[in-house]
């Protein structure tokens, strides 16, 4: 236990009434509640917190019974696990009886409760992840995360091969948690037995695959995380469609996100590390259960060929108009990346990068102009509906996107007159 750690000055959270409410109602009658894991891992590492989650001696139907006379809602959002999800001045707050894992099968564990903080801090993941705040910020710590925290290192608890055979997906979790928070080179004990059980991940889900790596793609800087997870074998396992294409064009994606301001864009570097192979990323979107939009978005890209870096703003409009704008964006800005990166060693790369810069400028103000005749104004002068008329209105659709969308409504009807013999 470290009472000269504390909280208190650092976390703003931990000064919320209503979470000092719910605590102390917990607490009451000899039992005890702490604040757990990563709202305290974050703001000792100085990083924002989203939620803050509760462990607590009382079980779950007791949890409920305070919580509620206290004046606060709740929901059994994971009972069998001793969960409780109590809502309190409008934050809901995960409430989780003390337990221990008594069977696991790599997917899920049964749990007993218990009252043992060690036991509670021991089923856990990594050290970091592990440390409780007492309700006055004094962190409580039975498994060395303090230690881990100051040195920016990611270790398992205990044992690293017993936690990944308790759940396999801990193994992406590694690489995850060390692309957010490590530093220097991954913990090599931690690195080998991801390396030794990496065939685990076959038994996961697709959801809670694709879920583990969207967030790693989604650190800061991935990159070297990727690239222990290729030395590892371990992206190759979870995806293997970055096997032959490699990821070095990552790091400097990062670098360009990082130079030019980008926002952090988690599909835009998963297509960074895969080919962009139509059919391939159509299986890859299957495979991994991708939604609607993350599926049509790397297949628009995939179809999509990037424009010279020399081409005019008017050409690559012609291109949008035609195209999906989404995957001429993605193409343009990994082009761009790819071209900085040349940079430092090509003078003609930096001239490709000028110019892929400028089009990715025109590329995000473009909006799509609207063709400004309509099958309906040819019929009111006359036109018989039909194969004719379509065909004709798409040739003059095509000359006017080769005009440079300059041919006027007026020339056009004209034209359309002229050739539907009206």
């Amino acid at each position: 236990m470290s009472a000269d750690i504390t909280l208190s000055g650092k976390a703003d959270w931990l000064h919320d009434e209503q979470l000092q409410r719910l605590l102390a109602a917990l607490k009451q009658g000899g039992e005890e509640a702490r604040v757990a894991g990563g709202a305290v891992r974050n703001t000792l590492l100085d990083q924002p917190v989203a939620d803050i989650d509760i462990a607590a001696t009382t079980l779950p139907e007791e949890t409920i019974r305070r919580a509620e006379a206290a004046g606060f809602k709740t929901a059994p959002t994971g009972i069998e696990h001793g969960t409780i999800t109590v809502v309190a001045g409008g934050k809901p707050y995960e409430v989780t009886t003390l337990r221990a894992d008594i069977e696991t099968d790599g997917r899920r564990a049964k749990v007993i409760f218990g009252r043992d903080w060690k036991l509670d801090a021991e089923r856990r993941d990594f050290t970091i992840n592990a440390l409780y705040a007492e309700a006055d910020g004094t962190v409580v710590d039975l498994v060395g995360g303090i230690a881990d925290i100051a040195a920016r290192r990611l270790r398992f608890i205990g044992d690293a091969e017993a936690r990944i055979r308790e759940d396999y997906l801990r193994i992406l979790r590694f690489f995850r948690f060390f692309a957010w928070y490590g530093d220097g080179r991954p913990d090599a004990e931690g690195l080998k037995a991801c390396a030794r059980l990496k065939e685990g991940l076959a038994q996961l889900s697709a959801e809670r695959v694709w879920s583990e790596l969207k967030k790693l793609l989604s650190a800061p800087d991935p990159s070297r995380a990727l690239l222990w997870m290729r030395q590892a074998g371990v992206l190759t396992a979870a995806l293997p469609e970055s096997e032959k294409w490699g990821i070095d064009a990552i790091h400097g994606l990062v670098r360009t996100g990082k130079d030019l301001g980008w926002a952090v864009d988690p599909m835009l570097r998963l297509e960074a590390i895969v080919p962009p192979d139509a059919v391939r990323m159509k299986t890859l979107g299957e495979r991994l259960r991708l939604s609607n939009e993350e599926a049509g978005r790397l297949r628009h890209w995939a179809l999509t060929v990037v424009p010279e870096s020399k081409a005019t703003e008017t050409e690559l409009a012609k291109k949008l108009y035609y195209g999906d704008r989404d995957g001429y964006l993605d193409r343009i800005r990994l082009a761009l990346a790819a071209a900085r990166t040349r940079a430092v060693e090509d003078n003609q790369a930096m001239m490709e990068a000028g110019g892929f810069s400028r089009l990715l400028n025109f590329a995000l103000k473009w909006e799509k102009p609207v063709f400004p005749i309509k099958g309906a104004d040819l019929t009111e002068l006359g036109a018989a509906p039909g194969p004719k008329l379509g065909a004709t209105l798409k040739n003059l659709e095509k000359e006017w996107v080769g005009s440079g969308f300059t041919l006027e409504r007026g020339t056009l009807m004209q034209r359309a007159a002229q050739a539907l013999e009206i």
